[in-house]
């Protein structure tokens, strides 16, 4: 843990998965983390590592003051898809809050992660928005730098991780369509080293974070299959009746395994980059490396960032 001269560095999130990573990979580096956060966890490995402050977007004021001596401020909040207050625009609108807060409390750079293909032009939500936030950032007058990870995987997990329960625990997988849309997994340890390394940097840059390999969905599902010794068979189905199938599903788990919106995303080829690989990790080198822990226990969303 840095010492009180030590640079300090503000995290959204740093209790959550990806921002735990990030966390731990500045800690390891020598710098104070100040963890900005709506889901304090006294019980978390990094607990006694951290500094601890709200993410209190109804409170600009004391959002500023929380921030007040950082230079950085590394960003993952986000919201995986709407449910009740919590919708994509009030996501966009927070972050406005958030950036505002962080220029006001004179942070000097922001390092935002976002998603691969954004656009503000999308029809579906969950890319519009994270296109919006990324406006936000461009707009703001800090400097900054935007990763754009396709999927992550790593151990905790949602997509990776779920994908081999459901393969552990039932003898057929449903495929929306014809599973040939392609995904570029990155393994989150590289997100966060490349988040690291870009809060140092003093020019502006948006980078794709993508790992080495790309795989058809189906082909996805196939490798994980193989990793955790299964031999479930693969059901190409309509999208729609896969959205039903996730919907009843999630009614088993009390969780929302998969909306229609994320289907949609998946199937229309939006989590691969056409820029080279920024990460190293290789998914199906750490599929067999971790096959025996893979898929053991179901991640919930729900139970993870909704349930406060």
């Amino acid at each position: 843990m840095g010492t009180t001269s030590s640079p300090l560095a503000l995290v959204t999130g740093a209790f959550g998965y990806s921002g735990g990573h990030l966390a731990h990979r500045l800690l390891g580096r020598g710098e104070r983390v100040r963890t900005l956060t709506q889901h304090p966890n006294p019980g978390h490995p990094l607990a006694a590592q951290l500094e601890v402050a709200p993410l209190d977007f109804s409170d600009p004021g004391q959002l500023a003051r929380s921030m007040a001596g950082a230079e950085v401020l590394y960003n993952t909040y986000w919201v995986r898809f709407s449910r009740g207050a919590r919708t994509h625009q009030q996501a966009v609108a927070n972050t406005r809050v958030l950036v505002a807060a962080a220029a006001q409390a004179g942070v000097r750079r922001i390092v935002h992660i976002s998603v691969t293909n954004p656009s503000l032009d999308s029809p579906l939500p969950y890319f519009r928005g994270k296109a919006e936030m990324e406006q936000i950032v461009r707009e703001s007058r800090l400097g900054y730098a935007i990763l754009r990870p396709a999927v992550l995987f790593g151990g905790g997990d949602i997509l990776i991780n779920n994908i081999a329960w459901l393969l552990r625990h039932f003898p057929v997988f449903a495929i929306p369509g014809d599973g040939a849309y392609r995904l570029q997994p990155i393994h989150v340890a590289d997100l966060a080293a490349l988040a690291a390394d870009a809060g140092r940097r003093s020019d502006n840059l948006v980078m794709d974070a993508v790992g080495p390999e790309i795989f058809p969905y189906d082909q996805l599902v196939r490798t994980v299959a193989a990793a955790v010794g299964r031999r479930s068979r693969l059901l190409h189905l309509p999208p729609a009746m896969v959205g039903l199938a996730a919907w009843g599903l999630g009614v088993l788990v009390r969780d929302v395994v998969l909306t229609r919106e994320e289907i949609r995303g998946l199937m229309a080829g939006l989590l691969v980059s056409s820029q080279p690989p920024t990460g190293s990790v290789r998914l199906s080198d750490w599929l067999r490396e971790n096959a025996g822990s893979v898929g053991t226990s179901y991640a919930n969303e729900l139970a993870r960032h909704y349930q406060c």
